[in-house]
C-alpha cells in the first residue's frame, strides 16, 4: 500500500512527464464537457435571457418549476434516462450513441442545461428596472434594450457558464452508465478516477483529481478575469 506522500510524488511525475494515458483522459474529458456546455449555452442563454425579460409569460409559474426541478435532478437519474432512450430498444437505439462520447455529450448537455437557463434567468431578473426605464427613454429598441440588460447581467451569465462546467466536469454516476468507462474510448476524469481508486492505483487517481481540480479553479478564474473587463454599450 502506497503511502500518500509516495502517491503524490508518483501523480506528480505522472503529470511532469505528460502520461499518455493521462493525456488521451484529460483530453477526453474537456471534449465532452466543453462540447455539452457549448450545447447547452448555445440553447439555454437565449431561453434563460427571454424568460428573464418577459415576466409575463402564460404559464410561467409552470416553466419555473420544471426549470427548478431540473436544476436538481440526480445525475445519475438522467443517465438512466439517456440509457433508456439510447439502448436498442430505445426510441434513439438505432443512432447507435450508447456507450460513445455522443451519449455522455447528451447526458451532460441535459444536466447543464437547467443550470444555464435558472442561473441566467435570474441574473437577467435581478438587473434593475430603472435601466429598463433609462435605456427605452433614450429611445432603444425592444432588441436593443435587451442587449443592454444582458450586458449589466454579464456577470451573472458567466457565472451560469462556470456553476454549469463546475457541475459537468466533475460528474461521474451519469456517465459511468452511459459511456461505460471504456479505456481509451469513454474513460473520462471522474470515472478513472473511481475506477483507479478501486483498483488500488492512488498515483494515477491523485494525478487524475489534481488535474481535475486545476480545470474548474482555471475556468473560473478565466470566466470571472473576462467578466470583470470593461464593456461598453451603444445604441447602434
Amino acid at each position: 500500500m502506497q503511502t500518500i506522500l509516495e502517491a503524490l510524488r508518483a501523480a506528480l511525475e505522472l503529470l511532469v512527464s505528460f502520461d499518455p494515458v493521462l493525456l488521451q483522459i484529460v483530453t477526453l474529458s474537456l471534449q465532452v464537457s466543453i462540447s455539452a456546455l457549448l450545447i447547452s449555452t448555445i440553447i439555454g442563454i437565449p431561453i434563460g435571457a427571454g424568460l428573464g425579460l418577459q415576466k409575463k409569460l402564460p404559464a410561467r409559474g409552470l416553466v419555473l418549476a420544471l426549470i427548478n426541478t431540473g436544476m436538481g435532478l440526480p445525475p445519475v437519474a438522467v443517465g438512466l434516462f439517456i440509457f433508456l432512450l439510447l439502448s436498442s430498444s430505445g426510441p434513439l437505439g438505432v443512432l447507435g450513441w450508447l456507450f460513445t462520447p455522443w451519449a455522455m455529450i447528451s447526458a451532460q448537455t441535459i444536466i447543464a442545461l437547467p443550470l444555464v437557463i435558472g442561473l441566467t434567468l435570474a441574473a437577467v431578473a435581478g438587473v434593475d428596472r430603472d435601466l429598463h426605464l433609462q435605456i427605452r427613454s433614450l429611445g432603444a429598441t425592444r432588441w436593443q434594450t435587451a442587449r443592454a440588460v444582458l450586458v449589466e447581467a454579464r456577470l451573472g451569465i458567466l457565472a451560469a457558464i462556470a456553476a454549469a462546467f463546475g457541475g459537468i466536469i466533475s460528474e461521474v454516476g451519469a456517465v459511468m452508465l452511459v459511456g461505460g468507462n471504456i479505456a481509451g474510448k469513454t474513460r473520462i476524469l471522474t470515472t478513472a478516477i473511481v475506477l483507479e481508486t478501486r483498483k488500488g492505483e492512488f498515483a494515477i487517481a491523485l494525478a487524475l483529481g489534481i488535474v481535475l481540480v486545476v480545470l474548474a479553479f482555471a475556468a473560473n478564474v478565466a470566466l470571472i478575469r473576462f467578466g470583470g473587463t470593461h464593456q461598453r454599450w451603444r445604441l447602434s
